[in-house]
């Protein structure tokens, strides 16, 4: 049986997977360079925000398997992360 944590994690994956490949389609079927750019740029949100939704799905599913020390560090990680993706 699947653990739930994973099913959510690797669902939460496949819906951004599948808005990356609609929005590709879209991009293709209007062949407009600032359409495109305007759609590749809304992308841009929707990885960070999948990233810190998987990620908190997964420490929540390990938080009472790590110590409050190695929970730091995972969150510390975890903010260098993003602080590195959306840093302009």
């Amino acid at each position: 049986m699947v653990n739930k944590i994973v099913l959510s994690m690797a669902l939460m994956r496949l819906l951004s997977g599948s808005i990356e490949i609609g929005v590709a389609l879209f991009m293709l079927r209007y062949n407009d360079i600032e359409r495109a750019l305007v759609m590749n740029s809304s992308l841009a949100l929707v990885g960070p925000i999948i990233l810190m939704a998987t990620t908190t799905v997964g420490l929540v599913g390990v938080s009472e398997q790590l110590s409050p020390s190695r929970f730091l560090w995972v969150a510390a990680g975890v903010t260098c992360l993003l602080i590195g993706i959306l840093k302009k």
